[in-house]
């Protein structure tokens, strides 16, 4: 049995698992299965693959995307770049079993924000600095659109600032605002970021990395004010396909 999965904690409804599973069904891939690998501590990670052995693919959500790295033997260039990796290649050989690292949520997300935008928008803020917030801020580099991330760590970075700091002037300046943190996620879907939403203007566009509800309180918040809105389904969907790719090369 070809054995993929997901690692991550809490995993609770996992989209992948669903996607893979779905997905095996429909093309008859009776021998391929999916899995969620629920690990409390990323030292665990190695113990998954004395449980099963066939282990050919495999998915890396919150919190570990960036601290999976360290038991990888290899990473794609682009997610070295980025620093996170969400997507794994295993590979059994003579020596043991090797695993290379890739981002596949970069290419989920230019996917799915790049038909939103237009000329306006050459400014951004991100709202978040965790895992998810790196590719991002690796696509935002890419289509050259200038950013600055709002942090609620002690020490700020390049480009970071506080919540405090985003002020109605620097909303109505960055038509490009996504949320990149887990607020709003189910069940606590009456939270969401703490910035001047009245603001937002019809020019501006709102991405949310969150998926379930369909429409987040911040998505919500955006469209009142006539901005256009997108939560991260899509963007989940185009990742999940990319790992597949990667998976069958």
């Amino acid at each position: 049995m070809k054995t993929f999965g997901l690692v991550g904690y809490p995993l609770g409804h996992s989209f992948s698992k669903k996607f893979f599973t779905e997905k095996f069904e429909n093309e008859g891939l009776n021998d391929h299965q999916y899995l969620n690998f629920e690990i409390d501590s990323i030292a665990r990670f190695p113990t998954i693959f004395d449980l099963h052995e066939n282990i050919v693919g495999l998915n890396c959500t919150i919190p570990y995307k960036q601290q999976i790295i360290q038991f990888l033997n290899e990473i794609d260039d682009e997610a070295k770049a980025v620093g996170a990796v969400n997507t794994i290649k295993i590979t059994n050989t003579k020596q043991g079993i090797r695993a290379k690292g890739f981002n596949t949520d970069i290419i989920g997300f230019e996917l799915s924000l790049a038909p939103m935008l237009n000329k306006k928008h050459k400014k951004a803020i991100v709202l978040g600095t965790g895992g998810a917030s790196k590719a991002v801020k690796y696509v935002l580099t890419k289509l050259e659109i200038d950013y600055i991330s709002a942090s609620i760590e002690d020490e700020l970075f390049d480009k970071e600032i506080r919540y405090n700091d985003i002020d109605e002037a620097m909303i109505a300046d960055r038509l490009l605002i996504i949320n990149a943190t887990p607020l709003g996620t189910f069940p606590k879907v009456d939270t969401c970021p703490n910035i001047p939403y009245q603001a937002i203007s019809s020019d501006h566009v709102l991405f949310d990395l969150v998926y379930n509800p369909e429409v987040t309180l911040f998505l919500k918040k955006g469209s009142e004010k006539g901005a256009k809105i997108k939560n991260g389904l899509e963007m989940l969907h185009k990742q999940a396909i990319a790992a597949w790719e990667i998976w069958n090369k």
